[in-house]
C-alpha cells in the first residue's frame, strides 16, 4: 500500500491509525463531508455570479462601443457645420445673451 505523509497504514497499530486521522484532519486533507459539499456549493455560486457579471460586462462594452460611434457621428456633423462670423449674423442674439450673462 501507498505511503501517507510518509508513512505506511499497516506498519501502524490502532493509535497509530488515530494519530495519521487526526493529522490529515489538521493538515486539511480530510474534511467532513458536509464541509466538502459547502464548499462546492459556494464554488458553483462564485463561478454563476462570474458568468453573469462577464454577460454584463460583455453586453456594457457592445453599447460603449455604439455609444462610442455615436459621438464620433456627432462630432464630425458639429466640425462639418459652418463656422458663425458673429457679425450680426443669424447667431447674434444667442452672442448678445452670452454677453448679458457673462457681465
Amino acid at each position: 500500500m501507498d505511503t501517507l505523509l510518509g508513512v505506511n497504514p499497516t506498519d501502524l497499530g490502532a493509535a497509530g491509525l488515530i494519530v495519521l486521522v487526526v493529522l490529515l484532519i489538521l493538515n486539511g486533507r480530510l474534511v467532513p463531508r458536509a464541509t466538502l459539499l459547502d464548499m462546492r456549493e459556494e464554488r458553483d455560486t462564485w463561478r454563476a455570479a462570474h458568468a453573469e457579471s462577464e454577460a454584463a460586462r460583455q453586453t456594457e462594452q457592445k453599447m460603449n462601443a455604439e455609444l462610442l460611434e455615436l459621438a464620433r457621428t456627432a462630432g464630425h456633423v458639429l466640425t462639418s457645420l459652418p463656422q458663425a462670423s458673429g457679425e450680426g449674423g443669424t447667431d447674434a442674439p444667442l452672442a448678445e445673451a452670452n454677453d448679458r450673462m457673462q457681465g
